[in-house]
C-alpha cells in the first residue's frame, strides 16, 4: 500500500440552519472542488436563498485557515475540499384545518460543513520557491590596510 500524504484541512460548520438539507444541497454541490475566489463569485450570484448561509461557512472556514499560527496560508490559494449539507432536527407543528382538523407543518433546519485545503498549485509554487531561494552570502571582510589618499597637492 502505498504511503499518501495527507495534507491538512481546516473546516467550518452552521448548525441548525433554517433550511432543508435538500435544497443546501444544490448549492454545496456547486462549490465542492472550485477555488474560494470562484466559489465566493458563484454564492453572490447565486438566486438561493442559503447560498448567504454557505458563503457565511465559506467565510468562517478561510478566516479559520488564515488565523491558524502553525499554517502560513492566504486565502485565496485555497480550494474547497468538501462542502455538505446534513439534516438538523426537524420542528413539528400543526395549522389548523377545516372541521376542526389540524395539518401538519415541518420546519426542516441542516448542517452545513466547509473544509477548505491549500492548492495543489500554490504547494508546487511554495516549494518551488524554497528551493529555488539561493542562501544569503556574506560580504567579505574588510581588511584594516590604510588606503594611501593622494590628493592633487602633493603631487
Amino acid at each position: 500500500m502505498a504511503a499518501v500524504e495527507s495534507q491538512p484541512t481546516v473546516r467550518a460548520q452552521a448548525k441548525w440552519v433554517h433550511s432543508s438539507a435538500r435544497k443546501a444541497r444544490l448549492v454545496t454541490d456547486l462549490i465542492r472542488g472550485r477555488s474560494v475566489p470562484e466559489a465566493r463569485t458563484i454564492l453572490a450570484f447565486s438566486q438561493r436563498a442559503v447560498a448567504r448561509d454557505v458563503e457565511k461557512v465559506l467565510r468562517s472556514a478561510v478566516a479559520n485557515a488564515e488565523s491558524r499560527p502553525d499554517l502560513h496560508w492566504n486565502g485565496d490559494d485555497l480550494v474547497i475540499v468538501t462542502a455538505y449539507a446534513d439534516e438538523g432536527p426537524t420542528l413539528k407543528r400543526w395549522k389548523a384545518r377545516a372541521r376542526g382538523r389540524a395539518g401538519k407543518i415541518f420546519k426542516r433546519t441542516c448542517h452545513i460543513t466547509v473544509e477548505v485545503a491549500r492548492s495543489a498549485e500554490s504547494i508546487a509554487a511554495a516549494e518551488a520557491a524554497a528551493v529555488a531561494k539561493p542562501r544569503r552570502q556574506r560580504a567579505p571582510k574588510q581588511t584594516a590596510e590604510p588606503v594611501a589618499a593622494t590628493t592633487e597637492s602633493e603631487e
